[in-house]
């Protein structure tokens, strides 16, 4: 069954991070973590066209908060490449997991548009997910 939605925000909601609704035009969405109080996810209405963007957008800003994959861009050493495939991947592995992939590529499904319609992400998404499966 896939993940909606609903179920993201249930998830964050359950892991006590709070995601609010920002207006910036720096980013769709964003992560922090406040030593104090715990993981923020702020998710930029006005720059999302679908649900279907909005979904990605949460489990990707989750996908940083519960593997804790946050970088400091003032370091020099800190590396941001990794800390978003570490998002990218939590976010692949929760909205396509790979036993329903394989799946419903075996149910007839074998075009990346049909994989997304099946799994309601983005073409572009779908095709990291299948680039991220054929690399393991």
């Amino acid at each position: 069954m896939a993940t909606t939605l609903l179920d993201l925000y249930q998830l964050a909601e359950n892991n006590n991070i709070d995601v609010m609704s920002i207006d910036t035009s720096a980013a769709k969405s964003l992560s922090l973590v406040s030593e104090c109080n715990g993981y923020y996810i702020g998710i930029n209405p006005f720059m999302l066209e679908t649900n279907i963007d909005e979904a990605m957008c949460l489990a990707h800003e989750l996908g940083h908060c519960l593997t804790g994959s946050f970088y400091n861009r003032y370091s020099k050493l800190d590396i941001r490449a990794k800390h978003e495939r570490r998002a990218d991947k939590w976010a692949i592995k929760k909205l396509i997991p790979k036993d329903e992939l394989v799946k419903a590529v075996k149910g007839g499904r074998e075009r990346c548009y049909e994989l997304a319609e099946y799994f309601n992400v983005t073409e572009d998404f779908m095709q990291k997910a299948l680039d991220y499966y054929n690399s393991i």
